[in-house]
């Protein structure tokens, strides 16, 4: 058992006991309760309309099995490695039947046996991971194993501002290919009076500017998956963060740093204000755009690289998984494999206007924009599936932050990421 079950197992044991007692039998979304009707506990963690589509699916699953109800429960701070009370139910024996789960959490909580395998209920209802892209299966797979079925998904490029490109001689049909040219678009659009940036053009680790984004792009990688150890001082993910530094340096990271500060989200993100010219983000920032900033001129296209080719990005996402230790886990089964499945994430993706993890469905999107993030996951990566992989992702920032601060040299910060996480990983 891994540790940190140990440590605190009978604490995990009193708060299950009593979230529990809080779920109740009535959820967020049922069709009656029913002498032959098998309920399923379904928790998820999503608000707005990501419930709104959970709660469709529910109700089209319904339609096609009357003998099923699942019970939707919101339970809070799941995802993102907060998942407490979910690792509490487990312990302490009453785990829901079905949740909704982020994948990067999949390879952690799989080898610590927290999850149900799913490798032979696929294989006899004939699922194969040819049905999605590669990168999401993949990120639902731990050593040969499936433990999630993907849901949705999404993938990182670069918004420019069209009009600000015009104001200073860019050509706002033609955004830059190669990092030259990024930094050189950047220049040229920032404004900035003494301290204080008017406007800034760029800047590489805000929003999605992660060291997963741009050790990619680079053409480095975190995880050499032939001897099971990670790579973050690969030279190339070394030569990223030495960039990222560089541009911190040259702006002064303080200055940035006081514009990053004051920054504000929805309405007030700084790229809708016109305040950032360019900014990494994903699919979800169009939903803002066109609550906030309908009128706003902006473009999206690939992250550039260092010779203008080879374009990549990364993608992340849910899932719907069986925790161990389920009472009714056939049907849940049953509804998982609806809701990941085509008619399911269909659903989900019209919705939300989220990517779905199923090419097929991402053929039916209209809007330009989302499109050219669907049109990149082909050649999107993810994060490694390991133990360790939320150990990794917290410390891959923590020596972003570190680089862009001058905290030691980006080799030194890295080769420590990767000795700390692989001490850990082979534990």
């Amino acid at each position: 058992m891994n540790k940190c079950l140990m440590g605190s197992f009978a604490s995990l044991i009193a708060l299950s006991v009593v979230l529990i007692g809080c779920s109740s039998g009535s959820g967020d979304s049922g069709n009656g309760t029913g002498a032959q009707k098998t309920k399923v506990t379904f928790w998820h963690g999503n608000t707005d309309t990501e419930k709104e589509a959970l709660e469709k699916i529910v109700k089209a699953f319904h339609e096609q099995n009357s003998d099923i109800q699942v019970d939707m429960t919101y339970i809070a701070q799941q995802g993102e490695g907060q998942n407490e009370k979910l690792l509490a139910a487990i312990a302490g024996g009453n785990p829901p039947d079905a949740a909704y789960f982020d994948r990067f959490e999949i390879g952690s909580w799989a080898a610590r046996g927290s999850l149900t395998d799913l490798t032979d209920k696929a294989k006899a209802d004939q699922i194969n991971a040819s049905d999605y892209y590669e990168f999401a299966m993949a990120e639902a797979t731990y050593k040969g194993k499936l433990y999630g079925l993907p849901n949705d998904t999404d993938s990182r490029l670069l918004y420019y501002n069209k009009e600000q490109f015009k104001e200073v001689g860019l050509d706002p049909e033609h955004p830059p290919k190669t990092i030259a040219e990024l930094e050189a678009a950047a220049e040229k659009l920032t404004k900035k009076t003494g301290k204080r940036f008017e406007r800034i053009g760029f800047i590489p680790w805000y929003d999605q500017g992660w060291i997963y984004t741009w050790g990619w792009t680079f053409g480095g990688d975190f995880y050499d998956k032939s001897a099971d150890k990670v790579t973050a001082d690969h030279p190339n993910v070394v030569k990223a963060l030495e960039w990222m530094r560089d541009y911190a340096k040259k702006y002064n990271i303080e200055d940035v740093a006081a514009f990053t500060d004051s920054a504000g989200s929805g309405a007030d993100n700084p790229f809708l204000t016109g305040q950032l010219s360019m900014t990494v983000s994903g699919p979800w920032r169009i939903a803002g755009i066109k609550k906030y900033k309908p009128a706003l001129n902006y473009g999206v296209t690939p992250i550039p690289t260092l010779t203008g080719d080879k374009f990549t990005s990364w993608s992340g996402g849910f899932s719907y998984i069986i925790p161990k230790g389920a009472k009714n886990a056939d049907a849940a089964w049953k509804f998982i494999k609806f809701a990941a499945g085509k008619d399911g994430q269909k659903i989900f993706s019209e919705t939300t206007g989220n990517l779905a993890t199923i090419p097929s469905v991402n053929e039916g999107i209209k809007d330009p924009a989302t499109k050219k993030f669907a049109e990149i996951l082909p050649q999107s990566h993810n994060r490694p599936v390991i133990s360790a992989g939320s150990l990794l992702w917290n410390e891959l920032s923590r020596a972003r932050d570190n680089a862009i601060h001058d905290k030691g040299t980006p080799k030194d910060i890295l080769q420590e990421v990767s000795q700390k996480v692989n001490s850990e990983l082979h534990k």
